[in-house]
């Protein structure tokens, strides 16, 4: 083999490692979360640009660092359905996958100290402990996904934190002075934790696919997610639910919150959302989920694109 064929074949290593297909969680509260600041006129272009960047890398890192993690804890094994994991199958060296998954939380720390310097201490606060759980996901002495709290993890800080706390940093660029010790006035409006559910809905629903999908042989390894802990009725059910959260959300910002009917748009995804649903509710074979995984990734975000034009042109 060539050494150009070995560079290729490491890059491409690298990246089934970083996992593309799962940016869109991190892309999406960054979409919605500007969308909402446009509409409300505190749209900023360098904090909206860091955010997006700060996100990636925590993603970026939490995919690192659970290869490294699930294949040292034994979780991986040949029988598992999903996509390849480099450090499992050899690929790459283990020492080589923890080394890029501290220097990619690295990357994320320094990314945040202009936040930091947005937003205060709450983006401090808040920057902090999304690195620790992304660690702490798979990794540590009580890996949050190996106890049924990976689906809590990911609503709360891919979803809740990442659009309320992009709408913030923008806001208090616009209507705060540096260094914040306290949360400003009118940077976190209710209209910011409420747009941040559909996203955290969604991307709990694509964790909800990649678990039900390894649901056996997780169980076989003693990793008791929270697929594992309620079965293939209840965790269905989860996904459906997570999906119904999303829909519901749009209606309250037309009903409720003042805004027009454009911000409905997120609907037009909902055809593609049940085709999804229903391979999801009805197979549990990687051929049929692991599309499914992706199908999820691409809901995710088409929603995030139509919800943030519904919120700020509409």
């Amino acid at each position: 083999m060539s050494s150009a064929e070995v560079e290729i074949s490491r890059t491409k290593a690298w990246l089934m490692a970083a996992r593309p297909q799962t940016l869109p969680a991190a892309a999406a509260p960054i979409i919605v979360g500007t969308g909402l600041a446009a509409d409300e006129g505190v749209f900023a272009v360098l904090p909206a640009v860091m955010a997006f960047v700060g996100s990636a890398l925590i993603q970026i890192g939490t995919n690192f660092a659970n290869d490294y993690y699930d294949a040292v804890n034994g979780a991986d094994t040949e029988d598992r359905e999903g996509f390849t994991r480099v450090t499992q199958s050899g690929l790459i060296s283990p020492e080589q996958v923890k080394l890029a998954t501290v220097v990619t939380f690295g990357l994320a720390i320094l990314t945040g100290t202009y936040l930091v310097y947005v937003g205060g201490l709450p983006i401090l606060v808040i920057g902090v402990v999304s690195v620790f759980c992304g660690w702490a996901y798979t990794g540590g002495p009580y890996p949050l996904g190996y106890h049924g709290l990976g689906d809590l993890f990911v609503f709360v800080f891919f979803g809740l934190v990442a659009v309320t706390g992009t709408y913030y940093v923008q806001a208090a660029a616009v209507l705060a002075e540096p260094l914040a010790t306290t949360i400003p006035d009118g940077t976190v409006p209710r209209e910011a934790i409420a747009a941040s559910l559909p996203v955290a809905a969604i991307s709990t629903a694509i964790l909800v696919v990649n678990n039900v999908r390894d649901l056996e042989t997780d169980a076989e390894t003693g990793k008791r997610t929270l697929a594992v802990r309620l079965g293939y009725r209840w965790s269905r059910l989860e996904y459906v639910a997570m999906l119904a959260l999303a829909y519901v959300v749009p209606f309250w910002f037309w009903l409720e919150a003042g805004f027009g009917p454009g911000v409905l748009l997120p609907l037009v995804t909902l055809p593609y959302a049940a085709m999804v649903a229903r391979t999801v509710c009805t197979r549990t074979d990687g051929e049929a989920l692991n599309p499914a995984l992706e199908g999820t990734g691409k809901l995710l975000a088409m929603y995030a694109i139509c919800f943030a034009g519904g919120l700020a042109f509409l």
